[in-house]
C-alpha cells in the first residue's frame, strides 16, 4: 500500500458505498494499472491509499470475517 496524490489521479471515478448516507465514508477508484485507491470522503483533496488487487481484498475479506477488529 502507498499513498499519494499525483495529477494522473485526479481523473478517477470515484465511488462511495450505496449505505453511505451521513457523508463520513470511503471511496474507492480503480487506477490505472489496475490496483485500487481509496480517499476519505470528506477530504477528496487529500491523500489517495492505493492497494494492488490482492491487498484490497484481503482488506475486505477482513473486514467480513472480523479479523481486522472493526
Amino acid at each position: 500500500m502507498t499513498s499519494s496524490k499525483p495529477a494522473e489521479l485526479s481523473t478517477l471515478k470515484w465511488q462511495v458505498a450505496s449505505r453511505c448516507n451521513n457523508g463520513s465514508c470511503v471511496e474507492i477508484a480503480r487506477l490505472p494499472g489496475g490496483g485500487v485507491g481509496m480517499r476519505d470522503s470528506k477530504n477528496k483533496g487529500g491523500p489517495i491509499l492505493e492497494f494492488s488487487v490482492t491487498e484490497f481484498r484481503a482488506f475486505i475479506d477482513g473486514i467480513k470475517d472480523g479479523s481486522l477488529g472493526l
